[in-house]
């Protein structure tokens, strides 16, 4: 149901762009997220969006660098991830749940889509 793409190679400093499309109908109704898990480590909230109302979340280790935004032509959350750092190497994972998007753990999302790699080297 959920698609993420996008990921890839970058510089540190560069910027990369992932998508994450599924049916306007689960968006309607649904908040979303993304999620990234760096090597060896656990999975971890990036950012939320409620399809809705625009309210958006971020992790304190990505604000003023990264931007959730929803686009209602192609029917997709993006993460437009700028001043990447090496740290910000991971697998990343779009997330959907019903109700408020101020929600941060994994484990209270129910939809997720496949991962997409993005590294960044130094």
């Amino acid at each position: 149901q959920l698609q993420a793409s996008g990921g890839g190679l970058v510089q540190a400093g560069g910027s990369l762009r992932l998508s994450c499309a599924a049916s306007r109908r689960l968006f309607s109704s649904h908040a979303v997220a993304w999620f990234r898990q760096p090597p060896g480590q656990e999975r971890e909230f990036v950012s939320s969006l409620s399809w809705g109302d625009s309210r958006i979340y971020y992790a304190e280790s990505v604000k003023g660098r990264f931007a959730i935004s929803r686009d209602r032509v192609q029917n997709s959350v993006d993460l437009q991830m700028n001043s990447l750092r090496p740290e910000d190497t991971a697998v990343y994972f779009c997330a959907a749940r019903t109700g408020s998007p101020y929600v941060s753990h994994w484990k209270d999302y129910n939809s997720w889509g496949q991962g997409t790699h993005v590294t960044v080297s130094s």
